[in-house]
């Protein structure tokens, strides 16, 4: 099952750097794709009818589809301009972002860990 993920994971990482150009890590196009507009598509009510109803070629054939990937791009960009211009503008709120990082995020840890030998090099 994990490697499964994976492949798709690997999958959605190598499709998703032929599309974008600029300074953009890895990181910022699959979180874009694979979390802001595939996370607002599995919350509409429409596709989820639409995917139990029909086949994976009638869905991706659907229009509502096509507008919902739009209707996802539009609010990604609200959403994360909005979240940046307020993270820009308040010291309490980058704080708070700090905190969260320390904490539940686990920043430090991972930042360890990205330079910790792992067991093939030991």
């Amino acid at each position: 099952m994990r490697d499964k993920h994976k492949a798709a994971l690997d999958e959605i990482i190598a499709r998703v750097n032929q599309l974008f150009i600029g300074e953009l890590t890895e990181g910022d196009k699959l979180l874009y794709v694979n979390n802001a507009i595939k996370g607002k598509l599995l919350e509409c009510e429409t596709l989820i009818e639409q995917a139990v109803n029909n086949t994976k070629e009638q869905f991706g054939n659907s229009p509502d589809l096509n507008a919902r990937i739009l209707d996802a791009v539009m609010d990604a960009l609200s959403a994360f301009t909005s979240m940046s211009r307020q993270a820009l503008e308040s010291e309490r709120i980058r704080a708070e972002i700090k905190s969260i990082l320390l904490g539940p995020g686990r920043l430090y840890e991972l930042l360890r860990q990205q330079r910790s030998p792992s067991v093939s090099d030991a």
